[in-house]
């Protein structure tokens, strides 16, 4: 199952996407966290301290990604004439959670017990020429040519705000938590995701962060209504991490509501006809808008319409 973890900056989603993959990992579950952020503290979070964290980033090889997935796709006649939302097809490269391929092999690294992927930071080569979204690109390659089994998780720390949506990267999710603190600028951007989200059928259930008292929980559940799936209380443990110093055992109550993620998370079968759905829409949408003009191709024909991605494609 694949996790988005979103939400206003600040908001506390990137302790959460930590928490979450960390809790996953300790009950012995293959997960795979990736730090989607332009802000790339996902492994901090997790625990790694001292010098820079040394995975290779996604978003410096893309084209290398390009090539390795693309396999002997005929629909795909080079790196070059790909771009962030080409879908599989067959003759593609599908992936397994954590596979013993090249991809996997060169940019995961683990932080603890948690196996850790990074998209790579935006820096001064960046500046007026490109966006974030390009580096995201490599992401949703990822997502797009993994066949991720049951009970295996991957965990994306995504960029703050609904910036998420300038990408159909969103879509590649089986469930998005917000993470929401219970404030006025908490919730606005809960209302922003949920209603682009609802044109297309996206399950996000909230989550409150930071909450120190009834009146906090009160609040939220005012603001979100249903979509209030559990909150977290105020957590000495995680100040503590921060700090990096780890004492004792995090709170009852969140890891009540740790797993109260995961029994939401579980409770969803995949629906791989959509998720493909979705992926070729966007496909799409980007090959008329700007990508068949930039590549020189017509990137419709990418299309595979006899091919879904999932287990049996995977056989």
């Amino acid at each position: 199952m694949r996790i988005a973890f979103v939400g206003k900056g600040g908001s506390g989603k990137t302790t959460l996407s930590a928490l979450f993959s960390r809790h996953l990992a300790h009950s012995g579950a293959p997960v795979l966290a990736v730090d989607g952020d332009i802000n790339q503290h996902l492994a901090e979070a997790l625990g790694h301290d001292g010098d820079t964290f040394d995975a290779p980033p996604l978003g410096a090889h893309l084209r290398d990604i390009k090539e390795f997935l693309r396999g002997t796709n005929p629909r795909i006649p080079s790196a070059d004439a790909m771009i962030k939302t080409t879908p599989p097809g067959r003759g593609s490269r599908l992936l397994r959670l954590l596979g013993d391929d090249e991809l996997h092999a060169r940019h995961v690294r683990r932080v603890g017990n948690v196996p850790v992927m990074v998209t790579g930071e935006f820096d001064e080569s960046d500046l007026g020429v490109a966006c974030y979204h390009s580096k995201l690109g490599a992401v949703e390659l990822y997502l797009g040519h993994l066949v991720d089994g049951p009970g295996e998780y991957v965990v994306v720390d995504m960029t703050a705000g609904a910036d998420a949506f300038a990408s159909g990267l969103f879509t590649r999710f089986d469930m998005t938590f917000l993470v929401a603190e219970p404030t006025r600028k908490g919730v606005s951007v809960y209302r922003q995701y949920r209603d682009h989200a609802r044109e297309f059928g996206i399950r996000i259930a909230v989550i409150g962060n930071k909450v120190t008292c009834e009146d906090d929980l009160l609040f939220l559940k005012e603001e979100v209504g249903d979509d209030l799936l559990t909150h977290l209380v105020h957590s000495s443990w995680v100040r503590a991490a921060e700090q990096g110093r780890e004492q004792g055992e995090l709170e009852s109550h969140n890891v009540h509501a740790l797993n109260v993620l995961r029994e939401a998370v579980d409770a969803h079968p995949k629906d791989w006809p959509t998720i493909h759905g979705h992926a070729v829409e966007f496909h799409l949408r980007n090959a008329r808008a700007w990508a068949d003009d930039r590549t020189g191709h017509d990137l419709a024909a990418q299309v595979d319409p006899e091919f879904v991605p999932g287990p049996t494609a995977l056989a």
